[in-house]
């Protein structure tokens, strides 16, 4: 299992990357494997405002639907629609062409307040 040390995570299986003021957002490599094939990824909140821990779309897998929540709060400045196209980059490459969203963060002490990559693999059992 993939958990690159330069990112935070959630305990809603949710990465988190800063790139200058924005937060890039995806799901973990646990997350997509335990979802298995994921076939749709929906969010209707770009341009949105929302708070940590709301809701942000959600994606589909063959065997399940689940949402998606924000790690950080802040405004949704772009959503990746390159995953909207093909959805199975969330599962071949999470952390890089499979990334969901990018947000402009409204608390960057959020951002400290995720979990390290360790916190997140003892979270997860690796």
């Amino acid at each position: 299992m993939n958990i690159p040390a330069d990112l935070r995570y959630s305990k809603e299986h949710e990465w988190v990357r800063l790139e200058g003021d924005l937060a890039v957002i995806g799901i973990t490599d646990f997350a997509q494997g335990e979802l298995g094939d994921i076939v749709f990824v929906e969010v209707e909140t770009e341009g949105q405002s929302l708070d940590r821990d709301a809701v942000f779309g959600s994606v589909e897998a063959v065997k399940t639907v689940s949402d998606l929540f924000m790690p950080v709060g802040g405004e949704i400045v772009e959503f990746n629609k390159g995953i909207e196209r093909a959805p199975e980059k969330v599962n071949a490459d999470p952390y890089g062409d499979g990334w969901m969203i990018k947000v402009k963060m409204s608390n960057p002490s959020q951002f400290d307040a995720l979990l390290s990559s360790e916190d997140y693999a003892a979270l997860v059992g690796a």
